[in-house]
C-alpha cells in the first residue's frame, strides 16, 4: 500500500512541475499569438491565454463566473484526491490509480494558473509586451482571476482553411485527456468494479 501511495505523489508532482515550467517559460518569453515551430509546421508552440476550461473552452464569463469555475475545479480536485485515496485502500490496479493521478494533476495545473497567475505576472499582449514575473506595478488580475496559459497546436489534419483539431492546449489539458481516454479504453471494468466495491463497503459500514 505504501508503494501505491507513492504513485500518485510522484506522477502528480512530475506533471505539475513540467506543466508549470513550460507555462512560465512561455509566459515570460513569448508574445500572445507568437508561434515557434517544433516539428515542421504540424506541431508548434502557439501562445494564447484563455479564461475557460480545457482546450480553451469557455462556460462562464465575468468575475463571478470565473470565481465559480475556479471553486468548482478545486472541489473536483478534492474529490479526485479522495477517490485516489479510496482506490489505494481498496487495492485497485496501479493502472487505474495512474490514470486518476493524470486527471488530478491536469486539473491542479490549470487551477494554479487561475488562482495565482493574475497576481504574479504582468499582462501579456499581442506582439507588444512579454510578461514579467512579480512586476512592481502588480499583476494583471485579482486573486483567482488569472488566465490559463496554452501553447501546443497540432496541424495534422488541415484541409484548406479547415483544421480538424483547432484547439490549443497545454500539458495539464493533455494529462486530463490521456487519463480519461486510457481509463475508458483500458480500465473501464476496473473502474466499475471499484465503484461496486466502494458502494458495498459503504453499505457494510453503515449497518
Amino acid at each position: 500500500m505504501k508503494k501505491k501511495s507513492l504513485i500518485p505523489i510522484i506522477i502528480i508532482s512530475f506533471i505539475l512541475i513540467a506543466d508549470q515550467w513550460l507555462k512560465i517559460w512561455v509566459k515570460t518569453s513569448m508574445f500572445i499569438g507568437e508561434e515557434l515551430n517544433i516539428f515542421g509546421t504540424w506541431f508548434k508552440l502557439h501562445f494564447i491565454e484563455n479564461e475557460g476550461m480545457a482546450f480553451g473552452m469557455v462556460f462562464f464569463g465575468g468575475y463571478w463566473g470565473k470565481l465559480i469555475l475556479v471553486v468548482f475545479r478545486m472541489i473536483a480536485v478534492g474529490f479526485i484526491i479522495w477517490i485516489i485515496h479510496k482506490m489505494i485502500k481498496l487495492n485497485v490496479s496501479k493502472g487505474l490509480i495512474i490514470c486518476m493521478s493524470f486527471i488530478c494533476a491536469g486539473a491542479m495545473g490549470n487551477i494554479i494558473d487561475c488562482v495565482f497567475y493574475g497576481k504574479i505576472f504582468s499582462a501579456s499582449n499581442y506582439y507588444q509586451n512579454i510578461a514579467f514575473f512579480m512586476p512592481e506595478s502588480g499583476g494583471y488580475a485579482p486573486f483567482m482571476q488569472g488566465k490559463v496559459v496554452d501553447m501546443f497546436q497540432l496541424d495534422l489534419f488541415t484541409v484548406g482553411n479547415f483544421n480538424f483539431f483547432p484547439a490549443i492546449f497545454n500539458i495539464a489539458d493533455a494529462s486530463i485527456t490521456i487519463g480519461l481516454f486510457v481509463t475508458i479504453i483500458f480500465f473501464y471494468k476496473q473502474l466499475t468494479a471499484f465503484i461496486a466495491t466502494f458502494e458495498k463497503s459503504t453499505k457494510t459500514t453503515n449497518l
